[in-house]
């Protein structure tokens, strides 16, 4: 199955109102050669999603958030709710990130909960899986990776309402990069993990790729089997440096 390719940014907790000024770059970037040949996605902080979602019409760029509730409402104080995040303008959601699953102890329950909220309200998941340094090094990659994916991706999953995006942890913005053939390995299985659970449209399910990704070794990267895109964390921050990223597919 042909899967047209995704490079999304996180911006993570950087960036203020001043920080649109890179999507505007990014917009003027985005030329009809490279809006034939894959999309752009950024997700800002939450304050910036709305504004964001409307500097982005027009533009083709895709707004997502970086986490969501599980809960639609209710006394969840300093929570965001997926609804709003649809109501923000904002057509996607990060969930189990690294980064939450690290410093907020969330557990594949709660993270497949949230990537059904997201759907719940009429956003794309984009459900985050990876293993740590200490796993790799105990060779538990795809033990852990297979886990995750089976328990963390909702029932029902299609190429509308799911993306996955494979992140070792030991990789986020330390500059270290898994081998291609790693790469490879692993999304193989990811592959057979959401076609074996979810059936055939499954094959067309984006898997992105995430860990210290940059203009140098885009191309590289974006050629691996199964590698449907990027999921870029610092690099998505400069437009020139996530436009170069998005260059690999011209």
């Amino acid at each position: 199955m042909s899967v047209r390719p995704l490079v999304a940014g996180n911006w993570k907790m950087n960036g203020t109102r001043s920080a649109l000024k890179e999507l505007g770059l990014m917009a003027e970037g985005y030329d009809a050669a490279l809006r034939a040949s894959v999309d752009l996605m950024i997700c800002p902080p939450a304050p910036l999603v709305f504004l964001a979602a409307g500097a982005a019409i027009g533009t083709r760029i895709g707004i997502g958030a970086q986490d969501c509730h599980a809960e639609a409402s209710g006394a969840f104080t300093g929570e965001v709710s997926a609804e709003m995040i649809a109501d923000a303008g904002a057509g996607a959601v990060i969930v189990g990130h690294s980064e939450r699953r690290q410093y907020f102890k969330e557990t594949d329950a709660v993270v497949e909960a949230k990537a059904r909220a997201a759907i719940r309200a009429g956003l794309a998941a984009i459900v985050c899986v990876g293993e740590t340094r200490e796993e790799r090094e105990a060779g538990k990659t795809l033990g852990v990776v297979g886990r995750q994916v089976a328990r963390s991706v909702p029932e029902g999953a299609t190429p509308a309402t799911v993306i996955v995006a494979y992140e070792p942890v030991w990789a986020i913005g330390t500059g270290l990069t898994p081998t291609t053939a790693d790469i490879a390995e692993v999304h193989a299985l990811i592959r057979k993990k959401l076609v074996g659970r979810h059936g055939k449209q499954a094959a067309g399910i984006r898997i992105l790729y995430g860990g210290s990704v940059k203009p140098a070794n885009a191309k590289e990267l974006m050629a691996v089997p199964n590698v449907d895109g990027a999921l870029v964390g610092g690099a998505s921050l400069k437009a020139a440096d996530f436009l170069a990223i998005a260059a690999a597919y011209r």
